[in-house]
């Protein structure tokens, strides 16, 4: 879901096999495990070395497939790594993925992982700002128009002032490359309009949402979960980001037959 075009294949012996990346999704570079693997012995990772019976009820630590040693209170140890990640401590490709029935916490930084960005949610709120969409909205004369604050020494203070740009929303935290090993252990919403209602549901005790309410005029009334509420971790940017670059230039895809999709997928290039 996310990383490959659902719609864009050929037709024939290779449907399937030859597939095409979606419109936003990424490929990993690769960054350098040592960091990693000295932030995890800082962090009360046990070495393999000092082997005690008690350790087998511990969780095993992989980094890139190697088993690094073990830990005690894994909860705390990837909170911590994904708030470092959040900041930009850890590379934003670097892949956390927790696997509580196993009894292991897996790392990964190696290249060649397919990745798509997400909008992070904290407290059931984005944390993507109003103030966030205006400013990657600016052109660069509104840019210079703004008044940038300065300390008494002259130096810049950091502020939500001025242009800001897709790297800046990885860099502070709001937006989040996730790959399908660590995808699979999140909770992502389908638009910033099901959190809202998710979160309206909640505090009410799953009473019904009046349309009013809704941030979205299409949206029925929609009744919450009540105790079963999801606690989301992620938001979707938009539905639509599942497709390639030929699918995505489809009037209303979601009204074909999905054959239709995949023969325009195919005619589409050559028109270009």
């Amino acid at each position: 879901w996310g990383m490959v075009c659902p719609a864009e294949t050929p037709e024939g012996q290779a449907c399937g096999l030859v597939k095409n990346l979606a419109l936003m999704a990424y490929i990993s570079v690769g960054s350098p495990s040592a960091p990693i693997v000295e932030f995890l012995e800082e962090w009360g990772m046990e070495n393999l070395e000092e082997y005690s019976s008690d350790m087998s009820k511990a969780t095993k630590v992989f980094v890139n497939g190697v088993w690094q040693g073990v830990h005690r209170d894994p909860a705390q140890l990837v909170s911590t790594i994904k708030s470092l990640r959040r900041r930009g401590d850890i590379a934003a490709e670097v892949s956390i993925v927790r696997d509580v029935r196993e009894r292991e916490l897996r790392l990964f930084t190696d290249a060649g992982r397919v990745c798509r960005p997400l909008f992070v949610v904290e407290d059931q709120r984005l944390a993507l700002t109003r103030r966030d969409v205006e400013r990657l909205a600016m052109d660069d004369a509104d840019a210079e128009a703004e008044e940038q604050q300065y300390d008494e020494e002259g130096n810049l203070l950091p502020s939500e002032v001025g242009k800001m740009k897709w790297n800046d929303l990885v860099e502070n935290g709001k937006v989040e490359y996730l790959d399908a090993e660590e995808e699979e252990t999140v909770m992502i919403c389908m638009t910033p309009e099901d959190l809202e209602v998710s979160r309206v549901a909640a505090e009410t005790g799953g009473a019904e949402v009046p349309q009013q309410q809704l941030a979205d005029a299409t949206a029925t009334t929609k009744t919450g979960g009540g105790a079963n509420t999801h606690t989301w971790t992620h938001c979707e940017i938009h539905p639509s980001m599942i497709l390639g670059i030929c699918a995505s230039i489809i009037p209303f895809p979601d009204h074909n037959q999905s054959p239709r999709n995949t023969y325009q997928s195919a005619m589409g290039k050559q028109a270009m």
